[in-house]
């Protein structure tokens, strides 16, 4: 069972893990897709079991590499995918969802996200997503790179307090949110999922990160990630399709940052002093 502190709760009382795996790029190369099973089925093993994925990524083809994956497996799995803005009307969001259905194989999807506003008056996609809930084929939604002004534009529309996540870009090096999106989420006692939470891999060779690491016994890449996982409220999906890196993004569930650690990180990466956009990538 995952310690308390690798969990958090949705706003419904549903607890989710802290730690997920992300899947974004994966799908695109076929040759590829056996070891990309292959790392989130071991992820799995190791008890990561929240996956986040999207219609986006390799247009379907990552949703196709999580339904490889969770054969046979799917009530382990708390599954989030997303909706494209350009798929955000009310019948446009109807035929994604079964569209992605069909793709994982699967007769729902635990949280179904927009990924990031467009053109459809948010909300008809809530109303959309309300009906998607009442029939079972998503069990909750949630939004996307939505910055604070988003979120309280959001609540209020009928059915917006009903929004149990909001995924955005969060890491040592993009600590925007911090000023007034994270505090705003964490009243609403709404999870923030952090993608790109090793920043794509480049903290992974950040020298400023090294003598943390030393003092851990573990890599840069693992101080980063252990770090936003130490932040009350935030889920991190990073994404790793080697096996080595699937196991230490595991292990770093295990890393408890000192006091120490977490001065010498904000000296690094200082926290905002102002407000800024935010940011995506």
């Amino acid at each position: 069972m995952p310690s308390p502190s690798a969990i958090t709760t949705l706003p419904s009382g549903e607890a989710v893990p802290t730690l997920g795996q992300g899947t974004w790029m994966m799908g695109e190369d076929r040759s590829r897709v056996a070891d990309e099973v292959a790392a989130l089925q071991l992820g799995l093993d190791l008890g990561v079991t929240l996956i986040d994925t999207a219609e986006m990524y390799g247009t379907g083809g990552a949703e196709k590499v999580v339904g490889e994956a969770i054969a046979g497996r799917r009530d382990e799995v708390f599954l989030v995918s997303k909706v494209l803005p350009s798929n955000a009307s009310r019948n446009g969001v109807i035929r994604a969802c079964e569209a992605s259905l069909r793709r994982m194989h699967t007769d729902r999807i635990d949280l179904y996200l927009l990924h990031w506003r467009g053109g459809v008056p948010l909300s008809e996609t809530i109303a959309v997503f309300e009906e998607l809930r009442q029939s079972g084929k998503i069990r909750h939604w949630g939004v996307s790179n939505f910055d604070a002004d988003d979120m309280e534009e959001m609540s209020r529309l009928s059915k917006g307090g009903a929004c149990q996540s909001n995924q955005v870009l969060y890491n040592l090096t993009r600590r925007g949110i911090e000023f007034d999106l994270l505090p705003q989420c964490r009243g609403l006692g709404m999870p923030v999922m952090a993608y790109s939470p090793v920043e794509q891999g480049a903290l992974a060779g950040n020298k400023g990160l090294q003598g943390i690491a030393a003092r851990h016994e573990a890599t840069a890449a693992q101080i980063a990630l252990a770090w936003v996982l130490a932040q009350s409220g935030v889920i991190a999906i990073p994404k790793a399709t080697r096996l080595e890196h699937v196991r230490q993004n595991a292990a770093a569930r295990d890393i408890r940052l000192t006091g120490q650690d977490l001065a010498e990180l904000d000296r690094l990466f200082p926290p905002p002093s102002r407000k800024r956009p935010l940011e995506m990538i």
